[in-house]
């Protein structure tokens, strides 16, 4: 029930799955694995596929640790946008993409939990989409060195506030891979 009423459609984003960012990410192999699914899934249903692909100092443009892992295939005729904010729409051109497409729905998945997912989330939802995160298909390295909860932990916590997450005219969700429909 978005709060963009000429936006019908239902669009899966997948965020930063970069080898710099996921190298060392939380069950690195399952999420990718439930990533791939998902995207064999939305293409087979027609569903358009959002490629996003973060760059900054430690993840230049054109580097090895800058490219899309080898697992997941991004085809060309998809919507690839480059940021450089955790929020993947701050100074980029999502909302034109998803405009385009009549996407006022969105099943996100990608890395990291808590930095782009957590902003890009937020950032949708303040924005008028309904968004459905993919419990199983998001990531985070170790940051407990500087005081973060273990990996473990902080996907389990996103997972629980954003299920519970709500404002007038929008939907928040956490699906598991399995059990993600892109209609309605």
């Amino acid at each position: 029930m978005t709060k963009l009423s000429d936006r019908p459609n239902t669009a899966l984003m997948v965020i930063d799955v970069q080898n710099g960012v996921v190298a060392d990410a939380h069950q690195r192999d399952a999420v990718v694995a439930n990533i791939a699914t998902l995207v064999d899934r939305a293409r087979g249903e027609g569903v358009p596929v959002v490629w996003v692909q973060h760059s900054d100092e430690q993840l230049e443009k054109g580097s090895g640790a800058w490219e899309l892992v080898p697992e997941l295939k991004r085809r060309e005729q998809e919507p690839l946008v480059h940021k450089s904010f955790a929020d993947s729409f701050e100074d980029t051109d999502l909302e034109d993409v998803l405009a385009r497409e009549g996407v006022g729905r969105l099943v996100v998945s990608g890395a990291q939990t808590d930095e782009c997912i957590r902003s890009t989330i937020h950032g949708a939802f303040v924005r008028g989409y309904d968004v459905t995160l993919v419990g199983d298909a998001h990531t985070t390295e170790d940051q407990s060195e500087w005081g973060a909860p273990t990996p473990d932990k902080v996907i389990a916590h996103t997972n629980l506030y954003w299920k519970y997450h709500t404002a007038p005219g929008r939907t928040a969700a956490v699906e598991e891979t399995k059990d993600v429909t892109f209609a309605g």
